[in-house]
């Protein structure tokens, strides 16, 4: 690989996210010498372009600071939170960005500072980086970390920022991602967690965010013993929500969506009812359904679904004049099919701001709104761990396909088609240094 063009990734291997990384590289030969170990070249997927990917070539990170460790990746995953980035619906995406925000692998080797994670060992890194010791973090509630993100962009958006997270955009920092074959982990002491020999790397991989995501939309929304529970989006998100209802004894469950991902959650979970909003009676709404279903609208709804996707035309016109960075319609739906006084819970990613939401009907009847964050992973992921060891929770219910690393970029075109006969959900993603399958759906070839 040429110098100069591997001098184009190198702030993307290393991450804008961290204070000491200039954010140009105005000088390759000093920059690849200080954030990349040109003896050792890896392949990563890139962001091009809007519904742009690719497998490009470059050298794997070094050691920044002390508190890093550096993660040879033996598993990641694509799934729809990837979609957004893909689609450009995430601002601040710039070309060449190593994408992923679910990854695990052994370590290779760590910062002087690091004291409680050893070369060779396994662990899942939480898809948020968090430094441990800031107020938020202090409360485990990692997500909302005041020191690894140094976004402006995000200050001026919401009014102040939110973690660094990795592979997902200069919004949250800038960092390098895990569809990767090696990462560098900042605070490698807090953002890593152990995996044990009998949890094997398809189950828990998944600690990295889903797992915690599902569980904290049930939690933070307070699904209670005999509640009714609409949740909006049949993915892997949508049905880990639904399953973690369950188990917090929800008297019934409907999933909402439009397509063949229905009845793939239906057969995991057949306790579910489902419905496919294409398949009601002209004129018909969502809203008037669920309340015949559930007289006076359901306990709880919760979204995991995300901002960019309209129904209608109009608020797809206003979002691709830039008249609005999402879309209403979901939420609004939530707000009149649940009950006076119950709660809605959004877990999907949303960017700005949405035009039409229809807050007479929240403050009328006293509807509860509730932005369930990034999920707090490191808050939860010992318990989760716990429920996987016990056989309690089953991650591999998500999976449909098993790939190559080599593989992803067309991985990402087929997902983002989403048809009935490609089939795919979550998607395990192996590197050269996986280990062999033991748990889930075997080697796909794409």
């Amino acid at each position: 690989m040429a110098m100069n063009a591997a001098a184009n990734l190198i702030e993307k291997v290393v991450g804008r996210g961290d204070a000491t990384v200039t954010t140009n590289v105005s000088n390759p030969e000093i920059d690849i010498a200080k954030y990349a170990d040109t003896t050792t070249p890896m392949k990563a997927l890139t962001w091009q372009g809007k519904n742009h990917v690719e497998i490009s070539d470059t050298f794997k990170p070094k050691i920044v600071n002390p508190d890093d460790v550096i993660i040879k990746v033996t598993g990641s995953t694509l799934c729809g939170s990837d979609l957004h980035l893909y689609h450009g619906a995430i601002i601040e995406m710039q070309q060449g960005d190593i994408l992923g925000h679910e990854f695990c692998g052994i370590v290779d080797s760590v910062g002087a500072n690091v004291k409680n994670i050893t070369p060779g060992k396994r662990y899942v890194a939480s898809f948020q980086i968090a430094c441990g010791n800031c107020k938020m973090c202090d409360q485990k509630l990692s997500s909302q970390c005041q020191n690894t993100n140094d976004s402006t962009v995000q200050n001026a958006l919401f009014g102040s920022r939110t973690a660094g997270l990795f592979g997902y955009a200069h919004l949250t920092g800038g960092y390098a991602g895990g569809q990767a074959e090696y990462v560098r982990v900042p605070y490698g002491d807090v953002n890593l967690l152990e995996l044990p020999e009998d949890v094997p790397d398809e189950m828990g991989l998944y600690l990295s965010d889903v797992l915690a995501t599902a569980y904290n939309a049930v939690q933070d929304t307070r699904v209670y013993p005999k509640d009714t529970v609409a949740i909006w989006g049949a993915g892997p998100i949508g049905l880990m929500t639904a399953l973690f209802a369950l188990k917090n004894q929800a008297s019934k469950v409907i999933l909402i969506d439009n397509n063949w991902r229905l009845d793939w959650c239906k057969q995991r979970l057949p306790q579910i009812e489902t419905l496919d909003y294409t398949a009601l009676p002209r004129g018909k709404s969502v809203t008037a359904e669920l309340h015949e279903r559930v007289p006076g609208g359901v306990d709880v709804s919760i979204e995991c679904v995300a901002g960019e996707y309209a129904k209608g035309w109009g608020q797809y016109f206003e979002m691709l004049l830039g008249m609005a960075t999402d879309t209403s319609e979901i939420v609004n739906e939530m707000i009149t099919s649940t009950r006076n006084y119950g709660r809605c819970g959004i877990t999907g990613a949303y960017v700005g701001y949405c035009n039409h939401f229809n807050i007479g009907s929240l403050m009328e009847r006293g509807i509860r709104l509730i932005g369930n964050g990034q999920a707090p992973v490191q808050k939860y992921w010992e318990e989760l761990l716990q429920m996987i060891q016990k056989g309690e929770l089953d991650p591999t219910i998500m999976i449909s396909h098993r790939i190559k690393l080599e593989d992803l970029a067309k991985a990402y075109r087929i997902f983002s088609d989403r048809k009935e006969e490609d089939g795919m959900m979550k998607v395990f993603v192996e590197t050269k240094f996986s280990a062999p399958h033991r748990a889930g759906p075997m080697l796909t070839s794409l």
